[in-house]
């Protein structure tokens, strides 16, 4: 077995709450009093390029929200989107600073994430302190599961496939990374993390 160099990691379900998920949205719209199937015929469309970059929030607001008048403004609706991020109950911070502090292997975010909320999930958790190398979907015009997100990652942080970790909570995602010879591994709490990363002969403490 190869000896790993670097561990990829999810931010959304990972480590935080996601960012903007059904289950966020479903929240906000009904506290919004937001008709839910008419905002999510639009949601798909506008999420891909608002995730890669190509649109603002205000634009992804225009196109699935304020195509018609609102009794809030989107100001009022982007500051409650942001509250959405919190650390879920089983995230895998400690494990994530552990590794960073042994640098041992190299690590980075790898995450599908929108350009205003992950520079607020950042900034507001501390992120940039914990990832030296950030490939947000949105900064690198990319989303997972495409393989060239992952191809690129190995690029700049020079590992071969074989010598790199993904940790992402959706199995199409971690199955994406297997298939291009990354470990894929399927989030299911901390301590399952921490035995597939000794498994992988990445040493915790």
């Amino acid at each position: 077995m190869a000896e790993i160099r670097a561990v990829l990691w999810d931010v959304g379900g990972v480590l935080l709450t996601n960012g903007w998920d059904h289950c966020g949205r479903a929240e906000l719209l009904k506290e919004f009093g937001v008709d839910r199937a008419a905002f999510e015929a639009r949601h798909e469309e506008a999420n891909d390029p608002w995730e890669k970059g190509k649109i603002t929030i205000h634009e992804y607001l225009d196109r699935t929200l304020f195509y018609e008048p609102r009794s809030f403004t989107p100001d009022q609706f982007i500051a409650r989107m942001k509250q959405e991020s919190q650390w879920i109950p089983n995230t895998s911070v400690e494990v994530l600073r552990t590794l960073s502090v042994s640098q041992q292997v190299r690590v980075a975010m790898l995450s599908n994430e929108s350009r205003e909320l992950m520079d607020y999930r950042i900034e507001t958790f501390g992120l940039d302190k914990l990832f030296p190398v950030c490939f947000c979907s949105a900064y690198v015009g990319l989303r997972k599961p495409d393989p060239a997100i992952f191809r690129l990652a190995l690029e700049v942080l020079r590992v071969q496939p074989e010598e790199a970790v993904f940790v992402d909570d959706r199995k199409e995602n971690a199955q994406a990374a297997n298939d291009l010879g990354i470990h894929g591994v399927h989030y299911a709490g901390p301590e399952h993390l921490k035995e597939q990363l000794q498994r992988l002969g990445v040493k915790l403490g």
